[in-house]
């Protein structure tokens, strides 16, 4: 599994382009709450717990080694809440909850898991096939 990481969201179309068109394999991008820096973890408890399934659901895929991961923090807790999120407002991910793993395609946003889903190992198997 490859992984790659967005930090400036207005690098995201341009960046994801780049990435999908690359890539061996399917693209994943997972939105989570961004690091505090006096933990390293996530603000968002979910996203924690979330992490460390996520990762070992793609390494476990029979096709793990064409499998992307992008890793997308999408804000500190206030710019979260804001309702002009960057990801909150962008026509193709709408972002509600966090975490949220989406399998991008060139055409965009596809399937998706969501918040409690992405740390449940069955429906994370089933949705990366």
């Amino acid at each position: 599994m490859k992984a790659k990481r967005i930090n400036d969201a207005a690098e995201f179309e341009t960046t994801i382009a780049e990435i999908v068109a690359a890539a061996p394999g399917p693209v994943y991008v997972v939105f989570f709450g961004t690091e505090l820096p006096e933990t390293g973890e996530s603000f968002c408890p979910d996203c924690v717990v979330a992490d460390p399934t996520i990762r070992r659901a793609l390494l476990a895929h029979a096709n793990s080694a064409n499998l992307t991961l992008v890793e997308v923090p999408i804000g500190d807790r206030a710019s979260w809440r804001s309702a002009d999120n960057f990801y909150r407002a962008h026509e193709q991910i709408q972002l509600e909850r966090i975490p949220t793993l989406i399998r991008w395609t060139a055409d965009g946003a596809a399937e998706r898991l969501v918040e409690d889903d992405c740390a449940d190992a069955d429906k994370l198997a089933a949705f990366l096939g």
